[in-house]
């Protein structure tokens, strides 16, 4: 019995030891659960804060938008009504109408000029010429001159001035290839002096003169170097394109004559021998149609 109650005791005692050494290690795991808490709560109040930042951010962002669309809108809305206004007046106002009016105003104020020069005593045409240079005088008469030539030249005379007429504006629309002519022609010169039929000799200026020494490179009114020449691909196909253009034009000219049908019986000569004929049809088709019915038909008596 004495071990027994020697034993208890001992074990009450190992008890009240452990106890002892577990109350210590207590008390600083509620402290790191309490500064644990802390911390999480200041992180908390610091992303709720970062959060409620953002979202102002975001909100000041989509205000700035709007406001820069509300803007926009509104420019866009004034340069319509600006727009529209103009069309508006450019629908109402006759074209021709303001032609007229800037027409007359200019010969209302040639002749208003006149008239105060005259008046005045001096010569009018000599007053107009002092505005312009002696170039520029000589320059505007060699144009109306040449205007005048074209109006009188328009009336159709034969078909060879016609054809030169046709010519001479194939000549003026043409865009000759400047780069291409300068290539082709260093290598002909290049071919020739390699042949011997040519020799660059340099001056004392230090410029380049090419001799032709047999008279062969050189094209002459007996040369028959041209029949040798290859255009290219383009060349011809703008050769193709410039005769497709007029035989539209010939085809639209020939419609244009028979009234838009071109199965239609071609009974005149030119333009007023058409008139003519349409004003004889109107007044006396109805007394001619059955005539002319039976001698198509080889039924006429």
């Amino acid at each position: 019995m004495v071990r027994t109650r020697n034993a208890d005791k001992s074990a009450k005692d190992e008890v009240s030891q452990e106890q002892s050494i577990e109350q210590p290690t207590e008390q600083p795991t509620e402290k790191l659960s309490e500064s644990a808490a802390a911390t999480s709560e200041n992180k908390a109040e610091t992303q709720s804060d970062d959060t409620k930042d953002d979202a102002a951010s975001k909100a000041r962002e989509r205000m700035n938008r709007f406001k820069a669309l509300q803007a926009r809108a509104k420019s866009a809305t004034e340069r319509n009504l600006k727009e529209t206004a103009a069309e508006s007046q450019r629908l109402t106002t006759d074209p021709a109408l303001l032609n007229t009016l800037s027409r007359k105003h200019a010969f209302a104020s040639h002749n208003l000029l006149k008239a105060d020069t005259e008046a005045n005593g001096e010569d009018f045409e000599r007053k107009r010429a002092w505005d312009w240079t002696v170039d520029e005088s000589e320059k505007w008469d060699r144009r109306m001159e040449k205007k005048q030539r074209h109006r009188d030249n328009v009336a159709f005379q034969d078909y060879t001035q016609d054809a030169r007429k046709i010519y001479k504006r194939q000549l003026r629309e043409m865009a000759p290839n400047l780069e291409s002519y300068e290539k082709d022609k260093l290598a002909a010169i290049e071919r020739a002096a390699a042949n011997g039929d040519l020799e660059i000799v340099e001056t004392e200026d230090g410029e380049m003169i090419a001799i032709d020494k047999n008279g062969s490179f050189y094209s002459t009114a007996d040369s028959t170097g041209f029949t040798e020449s290859k255009p290219d691909r383009a060349a011809v196909d703008r050769l193709v394109n410039d005769i497709q253009k007029a035989e539209e034009v010939r085809l639209k000219k020939r419609k244009e004559r028979r009234g838009g049908d071109d199965d239609a019986d071609v009974t005149y000569i030119n333009e007023k021998n058409r008139q003519f004929n349409q004003k004889l049809a109107r007044f006396y088709n109805k007394y001619t149609t059955e005539i002319r019915d039976s001698f198509e038909r080889g039924t006429m008596i």
